[in-house]
């Protein structure tokens, strides 16, 4: 498994003293996420960082304003004995030449989900994993943290409204978001756990829905004597999984749990609802945000703030005032009264919340999805699921799917015309437009005042968002 994968590299019981003692520090794929992220702390805390990636990007323009050496491209040659330890992302093979140098030198390699969680070793973490809302749910955790008072260091997903997506703070918490993708998250033990939810994805690595439910029960063992797991509970397998930790739980929900949402109003401005816990009516609720995926997502944010012992004011004046995720249900643009919004989901799930978020918030005007699968591989494995979950959507439109970590064998297994064909079949208008220019072309020709277009997905369907509102603001 990959999480264990450094067993092989160097005994993981010394790692914490190496950390302690190394001194330069090479990121191979450090313009990710997660990884540029990994090197802000590292730098923060006085270790010399560098690293390599394949171009130039705002992240790694951000990295080298903090004096940190980014080579481009990939090379033999980065690599010296001066190299106290190398990072790889999880997009980093071991043919690559920097980590097969670093072998030859004889320095430890270990993978980013390894360093994140010798990290937290540091610190009072925070781990937030779920199939679903996790980088939303991470993002609000870490601006009640910040609005409280605590100033954590964190690592998530997604960035957060004029934050980011990494940060180093004063404080003593590191959040982070915890992938469940080839068991990563099983590098972690924080103080505090949270499950969102469970649920089919990432079926080119797990068996099956158990195999999943596994690796989070695994996770739960992770989480630091004395501490708490938190879970979405109205999930029969996240409460399953609360069920039999030995940790601290808690569990939150709209029909059950410690901490429950009443009276929930999805208002144009956002969601409103009477937060209760115990039986116990702690006060009316806020957030900016918009559908029942987020009510979920504040009450696990809830729950985080009364297990920190955080006053409820205050973890609800964070809440009202949370300024949201690019790429989480984002208004790009509203011109001639037609809003493009932006949204990442690529599961089944996540296209159905947010769906129905904006149905909520404009029960009356006309959707137009615009969706890039995501993975050959999930698109072939959740094709029905992917077909039923456009109900909500007027129409919807199809380019080619996203190509990402799949071999050749998988593209000729699915294509996006089979997902167009199946959700015509449910009853919803489709279409199969293969290139984003066409698609803005098309949308520019047949879109009204009134109308929304959304796009979503994972990969880069933003772009299309972005040239429509050019053409229109023209």
């Amino acid at each position: 498994m990959e999480y264990l994968l450094d067993t092989a590299l160097i005994e993981l019981k010394n790692m914490e003293k190496i950390i302690k003692n190394v001194r330069v520090i090479h990121i191979i794929g450090i313009g990710g996420a997660g990884t540029s992220g990994l090197a802000k702390i590292f730098n923060a805390i006085g270790k010399k960082v560098q690293g390599s990636d394949m171009r130039k990007t705002s992240q790694t323009e951000f990295l080298e304003n903090l004096g940190i050496k980014v080579f481009y491209g990939h090379s033999s040659d980065n690599i010296d004995k001066k190299i106290d330890l190398v990072i790889r992302s999880q997009a980093i093979n071991p043919d690559n030449p920097e980590f097969l140098r670093a072998k030859q030198l004889n320095i430890p390699v270990i993978t980013y989900p390894r360093a994140l969680g010798l990290l937290m070793h540091e610190k009072k973490g925070i781990a937030v994993a779920g199939t679903h809302g996790k980088t939303t749910t991470s993002a609000m955790t870490v601006f009640m943290l910040k609005h409280a008072g605590y100033d954590p260091d964190f690592v998530i997903g997604g960035e957060i409204c004029g934050y980011g997506n990494s940060g180093v703070g004063k404080g003593n918490f590191l959040v982070v978001e915890a992938c469940e993708y080839k068991r990563s998250f099983l590098n972690l033990e924080p103080e505090v756990g949270i499950i969102t939810s469970i649920e089919e994805d990432h079926l080119d690595y797990y068996r099956d829905l158990n195999d999943i439910k596994n690796a989070f029960e695994d996770f739960s063992e992770r989480i630091k004597p004395g501490g708490n797991l938190i879970g979405m509970i109205d999930d029969p397998v996240v409460a399953s999984v609360l069920t039999r930790s030995g940790s601290v739980s808690t569990g939150y929900g709209l029909e059950h749990g410690d901490v429950v949402a009443e009276n929930v109003r999805f208002l144009e401005e956002g969601n409103r609802f009477d937060c209760y816990y115990k039986g116990e009516k702690l006060g009316e609720v806020f957030t900016p945000v918009y559908g029942k995926h987020n009510v979920l997502n504040a009450l696990a944010v809830i729950c985080t703030g009364i297990v920190l012992n955080i006053p409820f004011s205050q973890i609800v004046d964070a809440l009202e005032k949370f300024p949201g995720v690019l790429r989480r249900s984002q208004l790009l643009a509203c011109v001639n009264d037609i809003y493009i919004i932006d949204d990442y989901g690529h599961h089944p799930t996540e296209i159905i919340a947010t769906l129905k978020g904006l149905r909520q918030r404009f029960p009356s005007r006309r959707i137009i999805a615009i969706f890039q699968p995501h993975q050959y591989s999930r698109t072939r494995f959740l094709l029905k699921d992917f077909a039923s979950s456009f109900a909500l959507a007027d129409e919807v439109i199809v380019p080619d799917i996203y190509f990402v970590r799949d071999t050749e064998n998988e593209k000729q297994l699915v294509n996006s015309e089979m997902l167009v064909n199946k959700i015509i079949e449910n009853g919803t208008q489709a279409q199969y437009i293969r290139d984003f220019d066409y698609i803005v072309d098309y949308l520019a020709k047949n879109i009204k005042p009134g109308n929304i277009v959304l796009t979503i997905g994972a990969g880069p369907i933003y772009e299309v968002g972005l040239k429509l509102k050019e053409v229109l603001m023209k």
